[in-house]
């Protein structure tokens, strides 16, 4: 199979910044990186985003890769990974245990956040809720206290890797004698050995629950905006603190109002005769009803501006305003006297349709025609 580009692995840009290699390369590297992603392709994708980096971090690399591509990879003497090999990088240890170039595997972590997806009406989403939540989340074990360990014994230091997390791995290479730090897969990094497993979590030190969790959402948030509730996480691991919990928002629309930003929109209805007449109609909001007078001859689109009639700032600063758009409604299924009546009016109107106030666009329409 062939490679994939270097710069699509890492989701850039080719004019990417060495920043934005980097950024994008710390954040895969954390998703796919085996001590943490179980998926079966974590791996390899770990592997292809490593390549990637290595090449697009060097200037030298990523000069003859943008004008050779892969094969000018090769011709570098870069670009290939043992099967196993998932160390090596300095930064990959800082990223995840804070340290130096060596991991401690005993070292406090704090534990992975969670995400979850609340659906809102469009009024509670402008007025604000209180809701109690369920999710699921890995809690630390009561029975062995997050140690895995079965209760009167516990966890001994890997002899394989001596409690570091890791093997030192000597390859031969056309450039000399290359040292490689892999994950030891006798204690999977941890740098301890369970002889005898937990009861309850079967050595993992975490069990599944359901964990309620009481949730404020503000008055006026929006579709698509977050709330972080710290420490609502899972648990944090050897002693680390617990990570925070993620609502992510969803609003479901209302078949009368529309909503941008702080604003409110809506389409009003009214009658020919209410337009040619005037009136004083009532307009909803989410407020509750107002009153609005309507001049003699409006059209359809003239738009009002109900102050303060919108949605609150989820900062504090203020409402918005809610906009009535105003829409003519053409009768229809008219009866044989209205349409006489329609007539009558035409006739008497001279079937010109001029505005009285200004002159109207149907007279310089005519007018052009004329023209020539």
């Amino acid at each position: 199979m062939s490679k994939r580009d270097y710069y699509e692995v890492l989701g850039l840009e080719r004019n990417a910044t060495a920043e934005e290699i980097k950024k994008s390369y710390r954040r895969l590297a954390r998703k796919y990186h085996p001590d943490v992603n179980k998926e079966p392709d974590a791996a390899n994708k770990f592997k292809e985003v490593k390549e990637a980096y290595e090449v697009l971090s060097d200037d030298q690399k990523r000069a003859q890769y943008d004008r050779f591509g892969h094969a000018g990879a090769q011709s570098q003497g870069f670009g290939g990974f043992g099967a196993d090999d998932f160390g090596g990088f300095s930064d990959i240890f800082d990223m995840f245990f804070g340290g130096g170039g060596r991991r401690d595997p005993n070292a406090p972590r704090q534990g992975n956040d969670l995400q979850y997806t609340m659906t809102l009406t469009f009024e509670e989403a402008i007025f604000g809720k209180e809701a109690d939540i369920s999710i699921p989340s890995d809690e630390n074990c009561h029975t062995c206290k997050g140690n895995g360990a079965k209760p009167g014994t516990k966890p001994e230091t890997c002899k394989n890797c001596h409690g570091t997390g890791q093997l030192n791995i000597e390859q031969n290479t056309p450039f000399g004698r290359v040292v490689n730090k892999r994950v030891c897969h006798y204690c999977s990094g941890t740098g301890k050995e369970i002889k005898e497993k937990c009861p309850t979590c079967h050595g993992k030190g975490t069990v599944k629950k359901q964990k309620k969790i009481h949730i404020k959402i503000p008055a006026g948030i929006d579709d698509g905006q977050q709330i972080r509730v710290a420490g609502k996480g899972e648990a944090g691991i050897n002693g680390g603190p617990p990570g925070d919990l993620y609502v992510v928002v969803q609003v479901r629309q209302h078949e009368f109002f529309q909503r941008d930003g702080d604003d409110i929109y809506c389409d009003m209805p009214i009658t020919f005769a209410q337009a040619a007449l005037g009136d004083e109609i009532e307009v909803p909001t989410v407020h509750g009803k107002v009153k609005l007078k309507i001049p003699a001859g409006i059209q359809t689109g003239k738009t009002f501006r109900l102050r303060g009639k919108g949605v609150p700032n989820v900062r504090g600063y203020g409402h918005g305003d809610q906009n009535v758009r105003i829409r003519v409604v053409t009768p229809t299924n008219l009866s044989e006297r209205q349409k006489e009546l329609l007539r009558e009016f035409n006739e008497l109107s001279g079937n010109d349709p001029a505005d009285e106030s200004e002159e109207s666009f149907f007279s310089r329409v005519k007018r052009a025609f004329k023209n020539d």
